[in-house]
C-alpha cells in the first residue's frame, strides 16, 4: 500500500492508493467495488483460463492473465478484466503494476453484480480503446457474445452455448 503524503487529487490517484487485492476497478472515472464473484463464475473461468492459457504457452503466443490484475486503459479507466491475452508484440505494455493499452482479447464472466457493466460501458471502452476481442461469457446458461474490432469498430461474432469461436487466435475453446 502506498504512504499518501497529500490528499489525492484524482480518482485515479485514489485508486492506486487502495490495498493490493481490494476488488475495485475504475470505470469512466468512477470507483467500483464488489464482491468476490461467486462459485460458478470462477468454475467458468478456470476452464477458460486453463485452455486459454494452454494453447497460449503451446503456439509461444504471448501472455495471459486472470482477475485481480489491473488494466490501464486510460486515466479514467482501469479494469481488472477476468481474463486477458496480450499478444507478444504487445507484451511491452507489461510493467509491474498491471498492462497499460488495451489488451488483445478480453474475456469477462459475467455475475448478477457486473453484468451491467460488462455489457455496456466497459464494452463501450473496451471497443474504444481498441480490444482486438471481446468475449461476454454467462457462466449459468453458458451462452457466449463475441465481439471482433473490425474499422475502429466492434462486430458481433459467431455465439453459441459452451463455445468461444475466437478469430484472433483461430481457434475454439470448449467449456
Amino acid at each position: 500500500m502506498e504512504t499518501i503524503i497529500r490528499p489525492p487529487k484524482t480518482l485515479l490517484e485514489v485508486y492506486k492508493s487502495l490495498p493490493e487485492g481490494t476488488n475495485a476497478q475504475l470505470i469512466e472515472n468512477n470507483l467500483v467495488m464488489s464482491p468476490a464473484p461467486k462459485d460458478i463464475h470462477q468454475k467458468v473461468l478456470d476452464k477458460i483460463y486453463r485452455r486459454l492459457g494452454n494453447l497460449v504457452e503451446e503456439k509461444a503466443l504471448g501472455e495471459t492473465r486472470t482477475a485481480p490484475y489491473d488494466v490501464y486503459l486510460d486515466e479514467f479507466n482501469v479494469y481488472q478484466p477476468d481474463i486477458i491475452f496480450i499478444a507478444n508484440k504487445n507484451i511491452i505494455k507489461i510493467n509491474e503494476d498491471g498492462l497499460h493499452g488495451a489488451p488483445d482479447m478480453v474475456i469477462e464472466i459475467l455475475s448478477s453484480r457486473t453484468a451491467k457493466e460488462d455489457k455496456g460501458r466497459k464494452k463501450n471502452v473496451y471497443e474504444r480503446c481498441g480490444v482486438k476481442e471481446y468475449w461476454i461469457v454467462d457462466p449459468v446458461t453458458r451462452k457466449t457474445i463475441g465481439f471482433s474490432f473490425v474499422n475502429e469498430a466492434f462486430v458481433p461474432l459467431a455465439s453459441e452455448a459452451g463455445i468461444i469461436r475466437s478469430v484472433l487466435l483461430n481457434t475454439e475453446f470448449i467449456f
